[in-house]
């Protein structure tokens, strides 16, 4: 069976990847059939012939998970289309401050709206 996969090329703890259509029980350095692109995760740069990888689709080949998102997110031109995500990962001690935070905010709302509750009743009281 065939397989778009990436081959990994780069120095140590540098890597950078061409994305290639081989046979699956190649091992992942071997010969390719086909050289679609290239892709640099550490700089998010790539180069990827999308019209050639969806023809080998077409004729059966199949591509793993990553190369599937970076065809999803193909540009025309062949570049990536990265949107860095807007959400920050917080520490644990962080994500309890900010629970700590959000509960006293809200308190405080609660007890701003029964003071404003309490006002509108007492004069209309008298």
């Amino acid at each position: 069976m065939l397989k778009i996969r990436l081959k990994r090329m780069g120095a140590k703890k540098s890597p950078s990847y061409r994305i290639v259509v081989i046979n699956s029980t190649t091992k992942r350095e071997g010969k390719p059939i086909q050289e679609l692109g290239f892709y640099n995760p550490k700089t998010k740069e790539m180069k990827f012939d999308l019209a050639s990888a969806q023809d080998w689709v077409k004729k059966g080949a199949q591509p793993t998970e990553t190369v599937q998102y970076l065809m999803k997110n193909c540009k025309e031109d062949g570049t990536l289309n990265y949107q860095k995500k807007e959400t920050v990962k917080l520490s644990k001690k962080a994500q309890a401050k900010a629970a700590a935070e959000a509960e006293a905010k809200a308190k405080a709302e609660e007890e701003a709206k029964a003071a404003a509750e309490a006002a509108a009743e007492a004069p209309a009281e008298a």
